[in-house]
């Protein structure tokens, strides 16, 4: 793409205490799309969202969003810039009703008219959540306080809204239903979108482009046809084997490491 990126990430470094969490790590998020970013559990995804958004702040590199170098703010100051953060584990407001934690969303809104109309259209895309409206979130299934913290997000009009894990601890029927409402936010509302996720196969269907981190560091990037078809993204993201020993192939990737 010829234009500018509207979130720019370059060579970021994050530690925990002496550890070193992830490492070089440089991508692109252009508007309107939804990027993946695929790994196992431990690889670092978590990080770069966190860092990302300012609840981690990297001891090297830059984080750009909208043309405005954003590195270190913290997250409230990053929020109001219009990035949205659904973090793993959902963190619902739990006795707050529904209504209520979505209109916490709406909260730093400078233009309070269309928050109605706002509400409508989460509802349109959650419509368990319109049935559960005056209910208290604590009340709520774990599909639904995901949707729930999806729908608190877009509140927000995010400018882009990072997304982590969001099928973490889902029957498979809920996960298919969370990346359909995903998938239809993105093609049918424009919502750009930076999405870290271990079902590779789900994350992939929805997204434009994705990165793969192992032990912090990019071994893949490309557009989604480019992994979809890539042998060894096959083999040890979406489960398709093959007759090469699994230790020779991963040494290949770890390889690729820049």
């Amino acid at each position: 793409m010829s234009e500018s990126p509207l979130l720019k990430v370059r060579n970021i470094e994050t530690f925990y205490g002496p550890v070193i969490a992830i490492r070089g790590i440089s991508l692109d998020v252009h508007k309107g799309q939804v990027v993946s970013i695929l790994g196992g559990n431990g690889a670092g995804k978590t990080t770069i969202l966190k860092t990302i958004c300012g609840a981690l702040e990297p001891q090297k590199g830059t984080v750009v969003f909208s043309g405005q170098d954003i590195t270190a703010w913290q997250p409230d100051k990053t929020a109001k810039q219009g990035m949205g953060h659904v973090p793993e584990g959902r963190e619902v407001f739990p006795f707050l009703t529904v209504k209520e934690n979505l209109e916490m969303g709406a909260y730093n809104r400078k233009e309070k008219n269309d928050i109605d109309a706002d509400l409508e259209m989460v509802f349109h895309y959650f419509p368990d959540l319109k049935n559960k409206i005056n209910l208290q979130a604590v009340l709520l299934s774990g599909g639904q306080q995901q949707m729930l913290a999806m729908g608190r997000a877009l509140m927000m009009r995010p400018e882009i809204l990072l997304l982590d894990e969001p099928s973490l601890g889902l029957s498979p029927l809920l996960v298919s239903e969370i990346f359909d409402i995903i998938y239809r936010l993105n093609t049918e509302q424009g919502v750009t979108m930076l999405l870290v996720e271990q079902n590779a196969h789900m994350a992939l269907k929805v997204s434009h482009a994705g990165y793969v981190i192992e032990v912090g560091r990019i071994v893949f990037d490309g557009d989604r046809d480019a992994l979809l078809n890539n042998p060894d993204i096959q083999e040890f993201y979406l489960g398709k084997k093959r007759a090469i020993g699994r230790e020779k192939r991963r040494w290949k990737m770890r390889k690729t490491w820049r």
